[in-house]
């Protein structure tokens, strides 16, 4: 019997992957992202609207009308809307509360009309004070407010764990963490390490990064050979991703917040799977889900693109989605009766 996922786990896809194809722009964003249904590569995708609505942050009724309408024509339909939060009126003017929840009210609105069933924000930038006031608003829309982690942060980490504790202490179904496995990197991808090393980082650095990658104190020499200044210019924002969007977490660290996680991105650089650097994450998360009431979606989000600009965003998407789904169902996360034995958290 082939394997299924569990009822209500659902693997979807981010319009984010096609970054590149938007830049480019021989398609409009709409056409790419309806393309993503249309051409079978998943049915429920994941939106980023400043990509895809020149009206944002105050998209207009016909550009998302647009979109849904060929969407469901499609049989397709949106899961999480990436939202934006700006948090200064200018360099010296911050906004209130009231201001800040203004600025969101017309994208949770978007979100609705165009059949998403939620909105996402970094993990603690609404704080306390805006969650209570969104939380009607969300009821009123059937919208979930997603707060996502990712790379270096962690559930115990003192810059996310007040923001999980207040997820925690409101207690409410409209209001979910969302988990990138970019925090569960047992390794670095080797086309990012080959993009460092034809910019001129010293090999003994280099050495580090693919061998030590999980000891912190590869994190030290990281921060110590930015601090010197010879990091190039050209790849000042690629390097910082050593510092940010690249995690050394575990899976098993995710398991006392599961009941608040309502989604997850499947975040991947490269498909280069040399000792599972990139399969493994996923397997180790579907043994942590295995068995739990999880149901949400999770989202194929691929960042390599800022380095791999030529690669084709639907075949590694495509080629993504496979193995994910392989690796969860190796990991035990799999619907009653139909697939393999779970052999518990390793």
């Amino acid at each position: 019997m082939n394997p299924e996922l569990p009822a209500g786990c659902t693997l979807a896809a981010s319009a984010f992957n096609w970054t590149p194809d938007v830049i480019r722009a021989e398609r409009t964003a709409t056409d790419i992202a309806v393309g993503i249904v249309e051409d079978g590569i998943a049915s429920t995708i994941e939106l980023e609207p400043g990509q895809l609505w020149r009206s944002f942050p105050t998209p207009l009724d016909r550009e998302v009308d647009e979109l849904r309408g060929r969407l469901d024509a499609a049989r397709g339909r949106v899961s999480i809307v990436g939202a934006s939060l700006d948090d200064w009126i200018d360099p010296t003017h911050r906004r209130s509360d009231a201001e800040r929840l203004e600025f969101l009210r017309p994208q949770l609105q978007a979100a609705h009309r165009v059949g998403a069933s939620g909105v996402r924000l970094p993990v603690g930038q609404a704080g306390r004070g805006l969650l209570e006031q969104l939380l009607p608003l969300l009821a009123d829309l059937d919208l979930v407010l997603y707060e996502e982690i990712q790379g270096q942060q962690s559930p115990a980490s003192p810059a996310t764990a007040p923001a999980i504790q207040t997820i925690a202490d409101l207690d409410d179904p409209g209001l979910r963490l969302l988990v990138d496995i970019s925090m569960l990197m047992p390794a670095l991808p080797p086309s990012y390490l080959d993009r460092l090393e034809r910019a001129g980082i010293p090999r003994a650095l280099l050495a580090r990064l693919e061998y030590d990658w999980q000891d912190p104190s590869t994190g030290d020499a990281v921060v110590e050979h930015l601090r010197s200044g010879a990091v190039p210019a050209s790849i000042h924002a690629m390097y910082m991703n050593l510092l940010v969007r690249f995690g050394r977490s575990e899976a098993v660290e995710l398991r006392d917040i599961l009941p608040l996680v309502g989604a997850f991105h499947l975040k991947f650089w490269d498909l280069d799977d040399a000792g599972a650097r990139v399969s493994a994450p996923i397997r180790d998360l579907g043994t942590v889900l295995a068995g739990t009431r999880f149901a949400g979606t999770l989202t194929s989000e691929w960042g390599g693109h800022e380095w791999l600009e030529e690669a084709d965003a639907s075949d590694m998407t495509r080629r993504h989605l496979a193995l994910a789904r392989e690796a969860l169902v190796e990991g035990g996360l799999v619907a009653a009766g139909t697939g393999r034995a779970h052999h518990g958290a390793q």
